[in-house]
């Protein structure tokens, strides 16, 4: 008799240790006991795609019914009933095939007899395999709502967060570069300069990326973003809205904004807006919040309008203790400028003692670590004498067995920790001289090149310099990363007759 094989496993089977392998090892193993010739073998895990249990099922089915009476086939044989039929419209197809086509079905685990009994054990065995089918896709969504209900989202986390499995208490974290890509989104399209079209480019100039497959912000990426409440620390499961345990990224104030632009309540200015020192390069000194940009039009008695550029504190409900931080975006590169400078030496001549001091520090710094070396690993080899030496007299019996050993374990103390020392005397290359060197001529050059420079390149610099950015109503606060925050520091220097200093 010829007949087919079917297999199916799903995900959660999978998980729990059963395998395709295993069934198609059981439904071959009972074709050639009853001496069965197995024509094809058909065969699918759940986990693959949504929906390849069907179109693998259907495509079975489509080709038994072709094949029917060319292959002489009798049987679908399969490992037990509910790998065949999940529910009763499997089983009514099932049986059509047998009435139509004469291929019956056929089980390692279940046997049914002939007749009406074994008929209905069938369709018994078939609607439990429904109910388990059902409930269990019941479970599933109640687990779904009440994960939703918690506050937290099923699935993967939308742009700009993560999913973590080392914190349990937060599996949902903003991502490091994606998050400041939403929050620079939502700015952009609330200053009511920009199209979602003009929003992908200003995003590509800055460095932003949507993903690496496609890294610019298309039209549609930046509208699923813009009607995500997920940002506001909202979850949204069906037609109920839950608050979310996550951290958002967006206040409420500029969601609805970009909501009431997005439904044509307000209108937008043709003008394109790059303030190249918002979205979230500077926080406010006082509440945190993100230091965002806005461009007021005045108009002129002549008939003009003239532009001005501002930067202001986001948070759009201070207490009343905040100070109205609100910077023009002159007075704002002017100050950056001022604290540039410090990083610059007072004259050339002082520059240049600085360059050849380095220099020699370099050189002394190498000669130093170069005589550690040397030192340890002449101890190294002293170390490695006295033991052969004092393994010799003790072969020799000229001291006794605990004085060895004692001996010895002192020898291979010292030794061990020589190793350790060696292993943490650096080693100075000429490409960190060169990258250090480098480093200082950047500093000394800094204001020529912001000038320089254009709105991503000033960015970048300031996110090379500094690890903070505060802005207060008077005060800027550029907290500097090593080794520029010694060079701001820059120590009172004094000549003296010698000329030293």
């Amino acid at each position: 008799m010829n007949v087919v094989i079917w297999s199916r496993v799903s995900s959660r089977e999978q998980r729990e240790g059963y395998s395709i392998d295993a069934q198609l090892r059981a439904t071959r193993d009972r074709a050639e006991k009853n001496g069965w010739t197995v024509v094809r073998e058909f065969s699918v895990a759940e986990s693959a795609k949504r929906g390849a249990e069907r179109h693998a099922f259907n495509e079975m089915v489509s080709w038994v019914k072709a094949n029917a009476k060319r292959e002489n086939l009798r049987a679908i044989l399969s490992h037990k009933l509910d790998r065949v039929c999940r529910n009763m419209r499997d089983a009514v197809r099932m049986q059509e095939l047998e009435d139509k086509h004469g291929v019956s079905l056929s089980f390692v685990d279940n046997e049914f007899g002939p007749g009406p009994a074994g008929a209905l054990s069938f369709n018994v065995m078939a609607a439990v395999a429904q109910y388990y089918s059902d409930n269990l896709r019941t479970e599933v969504l109640k687990g779904i709502d009440e994960r939703s209900k918690q506050g937290w989202q099923h699935g993967l986390a939308p742009f700009g967060y993560v999913n973590t499995t080392e914190d349990r208490d937060e599996p949902i974290q903003p991502h490091p570069e994606n998050a400041k890509a939403v929050v620079r989104l939502f700015e952009l399209y609330a200053s009511g300069d920009h199209t979602l079209e003009s929003i992908g480019d200003t995003l590509a100039d800055e460095g932003f990326a949507f993903r690496p497959s496609a890294p610019r912000f298309h039209r549609t990426a930046v509208s699923y973003i813009l009607n995500n409440r997920f940002y506001i620390g909202e979850i949204r499961r069906g037609a109920n809205l839950y608050q979310g345990r996550h951290q958002p990224l967006i206040d409420r104030s500029t969601f609805q904004t970009c909501q009431d632009r997005l439904q044509g309540k307000t209108r937008r200015t043709k003008a394109k807006i790059n303030l190249p020192l918002s979205g979230g390069l500077f926080t406010c000194d006082h509440c945190g919040a993100m230091i965002t940009g806005e461009r007021i039009k005045r108009k002129l008695k002549g008939g003009g309008v003239r532009l001005h550029d501002y930067y202001r504190c986001a948070n759009n409900y201070p207490d009343s203790e905040h100070p109205s931080v609100r910077w023009r975006a002159d007075d704002l590169e002017d100050a950056i400028l001022a604290d540039l400078a410090k990083l610059r030496m007072p004259d050339d001549e002082v520059a240049n003692w600085f360059r050849s001091s380095l220099q020699v520090a370099f050189s002394q710094i190498g000669d130093h670590q170069r005589n550690q070396r040397m030192a340890l690993s002449k101890r190294r080899s002293e170390l490695a004498t006295m033991n052969d030496r004092l393994l010799n007299a003790f072969l020799a019996g000229s001291i006794d067995e605990p004085t060895f050993n004692a001996k010895l374990a002192a020898l291979r103390d010292e030794a061990a920790q020589i190793e350790e020392r060696l292993g943490n005397v650096a080693t100075l290359e000429p490409p960190d001289v060169r990258a250090a060197l480098a480093v200082f001529e950047f500093s000394q050059k800094i204001p020529e090149i912001w000038r320089g420079s254009k709105m991503l390149e000033k960015r970048r610099i300031l996110e090379t310099l500094s690890l903070n950015r505060l802005l207060g109503d008077v005060t800027l606060v550029l907290e500097k990363r090593k080794p520029f925050d010694e060079l701001a520091k820059r120590p009172s220097i004094q000549l003296s007759r010698d000329d030293r200093i």
